[in-house]
């Protein structure tokens, strides 16, 4: 019987293991990490969940990954609304000659992986909409103060001390004249 990690592989990011499910002749999923069957809803929520999953044949090895994803979606497409628009749809039905396909297969994953950067920077930036919106005067006043064409922002504390020095220099200029006129 193999270990619990000898059935998890490393793919190129190494901080996300990679499960490996069996699929055996009867069409069951089995997940020897965790010994036990799986069905496609549990690899769905794995996907979900971030978990790289490979789906291998249990007596050849072959990668079945690429069919048991097409068959979640087509189970997810059986139960709610697709979310694909018709028109991709028929685009992967027509991309039957390999530059097309793999062009269309770029071209998915390159916009899958700038949605994914986008997730990631609006997650980030949550807690300054967050703040934006409990305080959006200081929000703005900080927004205007970061953009590059507007002047700086001085502190109030700065100008009250400018105005301090500056009353001084009048009053010892004062003091000045006036000790001269006596003299």
């Amino acid at each position: 019987m193999k270990s619990k990690s000898a059935s998890r592989t490393f793919r190129n990011d190494p901080s996300k293991p990679q499960l490996v499910i069996k699929k055996y002749s009867d069409r069951r999923l089995y997940d020897s990490s965790a010994s036990r069957y799986v069905k496609l809803d549990d690899i769905a929520r794995m996907v979900r969940d971030g978990i790289e999953v490979k789906v291998v044949d249990a007596r050849s090895g072959k990668d079945l990954t690429y069919l048991v994803l097409t068959q979640i979606i087509l189970e997810d497409a059986r139960q709610r609304e697709t979310p694909f628009p018709l028109q991709l749809l028929q685009q992967l039905v027509r991309a039957s000659d390999k530059a097309t396909h793999n062009f269309l297969s770029w071209y998915l994953a390159s916009t899958l992986d700038l949605f994914q950067k986008a997730q990631e920077t609006v997650r980030a930036r949550l807690p300054e909409a967050r703040a934006a919106v409990a305080r959006p005067i200081e929000f703005v006043r900080n927004l205007l103060a970061e953009h590059p064409g507007s002047p700086p922002q001085v502190p109030a504390k700065i100008t009250e001390l400018e105005q301090l020095r500056r009353r001084v220099e009048e009053l010892e200029k004062r003091l000045a004249r006036g000790s001269r006129g006596r003299q």
